[in-house]
């Protein structure tokens, strides 16, 4: 049995999230993912995230893990004086650029930091990829804060690991550029079906197992396990708020293609309209957020 056998529906006493983690626990230990090396998570990022979850974050503690790494540093201050949050007098300490951008920006921003220096990508096949991956991450924010319900800062999270499953694989398997290439060209299966043919796993699962280790939260895991089953799109077995997040990452992948003038994917070809109804939004509405986003996708 592959890592992307069929999960069990929701029933009283299971979801489709913990049938998910016990999935991937199993291929982590007996299947398939038992020689996929997972970079441990940052010792500066469980510290942040152990702040964020506090009932009231620490100010002082978000600001001396920014200042425990010079670039961590540099990289906030750029961005807050970059385009998007440029007002009054260029800031020039750590402080001054958490204030400008608050403080659930400064850990979104600390966060892509960290994962992208402990992710590295140094790949042809993944040319830009955390660039792409910081853009969809600022449009699930943003799609977020025009549904009710979602969590902004859940779905940054999501935006940011979606497909990080991809610069894992090919770290950890041989073969695996060769993959990518021919899961791209292929039309008569999907990308995930071609990973799975050639290594017995693909990128969801590898990337919710980034996110089981990495202690994200479950919803994000099961989400990044689900983003190519699709068909289960307004079905009742999966929880709505992972569906949410799964509908909204095509919306996000979508205009974020569209930024660069690139093709729609077959799976926003085959389920938009799946993932609008569950939204409850339709094309217009795309069609005005990204164009609310367009200067924000265009900052990278």
């Amino acid at each position: 049995m592959t890592a992307t056998a069929a999960l069990p529906a929701s029933s009283s006493d299971t979801t489709r999230t913990a049938a998910i983690e016990r999935e991937i626990e199993h291929a982590r230990t007996r299947g398939s993912l038992q020689h996929i090396v997972v970079p441990p998570c940052p010792a500066l990022l469980a510290r942040l995230q152990a702040v964020m979850d506090a009932a009231e974050p620490d100010l002082n503690e978000v600001a001396r893990i920014a200042a425990s790494d010079v670039a961590m540093s540099a990289t906030l201050i750029r961005n807050a004086n970059g385009p998007l949050y440029n007002v009054g007098q260029p800031v020039q300490t750590v402080g001054q650029a958490m204030n400008r951008l608050g403080l659930k920006q400064t850990a979104a921003i600390m966060t892509g930091f960290l994962v992208r220096n402990a992710i590295l990508v140094d790949n042809r096949h993944l040319r830009r990829f955390w660039e792409r991956s910081a853009q969809r991450a600022i449009a699930m924010t943003f799609i977020a804060r025009q549904l009710p319900g979602l969590s902004p800062d859940l779905a940054h999270t999501y935006g940011l690991f979606c497909h990080v499953g991809m610069p894992v694989l090919l770290q950890s398997v041989k073969g695996y550029g060769s993959t990518m290439v021919e899961a791209a060209a292929r039309i008569d299966r999907s990308y995930v079906a071609t990973e799975n043919f050639n290594h017995r796993t693909d990128h969801a699962v590898v990337g919710a197992l980034v996110a089981r280790v990495w202690r994200l939260a479950p919803a994000v895991m099961a989400a990044i396990r689900l983003h190519h089953d699709l068909e289960s799109l307004g079905g009742e077995e999966t929880e709505s708020e992972v569906q949410t997040l799964i509908a909204a990452g095509l919306v996000a992948e979508h205009l974020v293609r569209r930024q660069e003038a690139q093709l729609p994917e077959r799976d926003w070809t085959d389920h938009a309209p799946a993932a609008l109804a569950w939204l409850q939004v339709d094309e217009g509405e795309v069609a005005q957020w990204g164009e609310d986003l367009s200067a924000s996708l265009n900052a990278f």
